[in-house]
């Protein structure tokens, strides 16, 4: 019988998160899917996330990290302490089948959230998920699994813009504005441009207050002047979304998303 070397111990289906540090390499063995649930915060019990107590210079040889390594990339020998840190900074490491299901379904996600944005800019229909995926497709779209949903839908949506057939525009929103008397006075002509059209509109005394379809990109624009430009008395007007998304239809009725 040949005994395994006390430095080296093998383990089954197993994720790995691994650290470089101090010009060395240190891995932890976590049960699979289990270190992304404990990131989320959806798992809180770390027993349930590491797989065996150890800091590994390989995992998958099963190679043990020497005492002297932690003590100078940690600057502690705490086995507790330095997992936490691994697993808190450490990347993931991912096989190929996994990796491809991962972007696959992310591709899915972008395409999903960039249809929801955007609309035909002639019919003012929306756009599907299968006639974005195709065009991505066009564009040799690449996913980054780095970034965020949104702010890969948001990039997808300029190139889609700028390097592609497909005709879209960001879909509008729909927004109620309400400013008090002293600040519509000061306003009113600056916000009224940002407007795509004033649904409607009321003016009394005391407030100016308009439900209107603004483009994506104004909604920042008007809520900083609306914080710019105080009352004497410090009263600030209030903008609210009302729809991410008004879609027109060929009825002439708008459906709120």
């Amino acid at each position: 019988m040949i005994n395994q070397p006390s430095n080296q111990i093998k383990l089954t289906n197993v994720s790995v998160v691994r650290l470089k540090k101090a010009g060395k390499r240190f891995e932890i063995a976590c049960y699979k899917n289990k270190a992304r649930e404990w990131r989320s915060g959806v798992e809180t019990d770390l027993s349930e996330v590491i797989q065996i107590e150890q800091i590994f210079a390989n995992v998958s040889k099963g190679a043990v990290s020497p005492a002297q390594d932690l003590k100078k990339a940690f600057g502690t020998t705490d086995v507790q302490e330095i997992l936490l840190q691994i697993l808190k900074k450490g990347e993931l490491q991912v096989g190929e089948k996994e990796r491809a299901h991962e972007i696959d379904a992310m591709r899915r996600e972008i395409a999903l959230a960039t249809a929801e944005r955007c609309v035909d800019p002639e019919t003012q229909r929306p756009i599907t998920v299968t006639m974005i995926e195709k065009v991505m497709d066009q564009l040799g779209y690449a996913v980054h699994t780095n970034k965020s949903i949104k702010s890969q839908a948001l990039e997808l949506i300029k190139q889609i813009q700028s390097e592609s057939a497909l005709p879209i525009q960001r879909a509008q929103m729909r927004i109620r504005l309400t400013l008090p008397v002293g600040q519509s006075k000061t306003l009113k002509g600056q916000i009224t441009p940002l407007c795509a059209s004033i649904e409607a509109q009321e003016t009394n005394s005391s407030e100016w207050e308009i439900v209107a379809l603004i483009d994506p990109g104004s909604f920042k624009i008007i809520n900083e002047l609306i914080h710019a430009s105080a009352g004497p008395k410090g009263e600030l007007g209030k903008l609210e979304t009302l729809s991410f998304a008004a879609i027109s239809h060929a009825d002439g009725e708008d459906r709120i998303e």
